[in-house]
Parts: structure tokens; C-alpha cells; sequence
């Protein structure tokens, strides 16, 4: 199955290099049923790379997924963006 987009925040960083990212959080079912996310960071210069990172978390379902996503900060963010790769 494709990776589905959970949430799209509206908080923004910005890369050492002045690349301003769109940050996501995605996820996609496991063979075994369970829910796995990752957090993305989407540049607005689309010239840019995508940068993700591996597994954040895994979840019973998509909605404990959807509720993982829901309370991360701006401050899990920034630690998310040093992982990402």
C-alpha cells in the first residue's frame, strides 16, 4: 500500500542551509495490521530534497496513528528534522 499523509502542521523549519520545510507526518499499514509513521519535511523550494525520517512510531491501527500524530510539538519537530535524512 502506498504511504497516506495523517497530518500536515502549520509549523515551519528552517534547514542550516535557509531551505524553509513543510513538516508531515505519514504513515502505512504493516503486513501484520499494525500502523507505522514517519515524520516528512517537504521544502517549499521544490528543487530541494524531501527529507524523512525511519520509523517514528508503530501503531494498533490508523486512528491510534492519527492520534500519535495529533500531539506532536514543535519541539519533537526540530529533534524529528536532526534524525531525518
Amino acid at each position: 500500500m502506498m504511504p497516506q499523509l495523517i497530518q500536515q502542521y502549520t509549523h515551519e523549519l528552517t534547514g542550516d542551509d535557509g531551505t524553509i520545510y513543510q513538516v508531515r507526518a505519514y504513515g502505512e499499514p504493516r503486513t501484520d495490521g499494525t500502523w507505522e509513521g514517519w515524520i516528512e519535511f517537504h521544502p517549499l523550494d521544490s528543487t530541494q530534497p524531501i527529507l524523512r525520517t525511519e520509523r517514528e512510531t508503530t501503531q494498533p491501527d490508523r486512528t491510534a496513528l492519527e492520534y500519535w500524530a495529533s500531539g506532536l510539538e514543535p519541539l519533537y519537530f526540530e529533534g524529528a528534522f536532526a534524525r531525518a535524512k
